[in-house]
């Protein structure tokens, strides 16, 4: 248990650690357009000068809606990829580690040993093994199919997580179409409400709206649909990984077992064989 401890809790400090350094990166890029304010002349080169920074540009046309919006899924998105990084591991679910100290205590037939190892252990081998050896004593064949359905719920647990990056990609474009249309509602608007010629800036200003959420929403979706295949490939391998070799090891565990608990030579039966060998040829 310690040592899941000492997993969770280092897989948490590196979430929280990306997730500092992603909001440093944001705060950097929201400051950064101060840096390229020049000195104030007679003509107004400060303000001209900030116009023309493209990150102040992109944040004052994403507008401060939108803005919190996208910053809490992006955030969300980068936090989600870092923990099933960190969880769809091979070596995290099926560790090397685990299986050598496992195979030994089998080996001598530490039945008991072993099972308290798999109950303390959280890898995707050791709760799957664990299900399957709490119904060892009613036969391989129910033992296997425990230990199968803890393959597919264990799967499904992690499933969830990943479903999450297939919600991103879908809300990504669907956001960016809604902020298309407020951004083109705004221009038409900006274009019926003036009596004589519309103001460009303003006019301007709608339409950057719309391009701008559109692009980030199309930006958001594509890494978060490209992780989606990308770790629901991972976890139908390491599925399959782990239920052959957990099979292979709770047959060698029955095996064991079996001749563990070969019947002992009875007192009758040594003094048959004794009788045996006392009998001359």
């Amino acid at each position: 248990m310690a040592l899941f401890a000492g997993k969770t809790r280092g897989r948490w400090i590196g979430v929280f650690f990306s997730l500092f350094l992603l909001s440093t990166v944001m705060g950097t890029m929201a400051v950064t357009p101060a840096i390229a304010v020049a000195q104030e002349d007679n003509q107004g080169d400060t303000k001209n000068a900030l116009s023309s920074n493209i990150i102040v540009h992109f944040f004052e046309s994403i507008g401060w809606v939108f803005g919190i919006i996208f910053a809490v899924i992006s955030i969300g998105a980068v936090a989600l990829i870092i923990v099933l990084v960190m969880d769809l591991r091979m070596s995290e679910a099926v560790p090397t580690t685990f299986i050598d100290e496992f195979t030994d205590m089998v080996n001598k037939r530490q039945f008991k040993q072993a099972f308290e190892l798999c109950r303390s252990d959280n890898s995707f081998l050791a709760r799957v093994l664990t299900a399957g050896m709490a119904r060892l004593q009613y036969g391989i064949d129910d033992a296997r199919e425990a230990m199968f359905n803890m393959v597919d719920t264990v799967r499904a647990s992690k499933d969830n997580l990943i479903t999450y990056l297939a919600t991103i990609g879908t809300l990504g474009p669907l956001l960016g179409l809604v902020g298309t249309v407020s951004g083109m509602i705004g221009a038409f608007y900006t274009l019926g409400s003036s009596k004589d010629a519309p103001n460009a800036s303003r006019l301007a200003g709608d339409i950057s709206h719309a391009l701008v959420v559109t692009l980030v929403g199309v930006a958001l979706a594509v890494p978060a649909i490209f992780f989606f295949s990308f770790f629901k490939n991972r976890l139908t391998n390491i599925a399959m990984n782990a239920s052959n070799l957990a099979d292979d090891l709770l047959t060698q565990m029955y095996h064991n077992s079996k001749r563990a608990a070969a019947p002992t030579p009875t007192a009758a039966d040594t003094r048959t064989s004794g009788a045996v060998q006392a009998t001359p040829g």
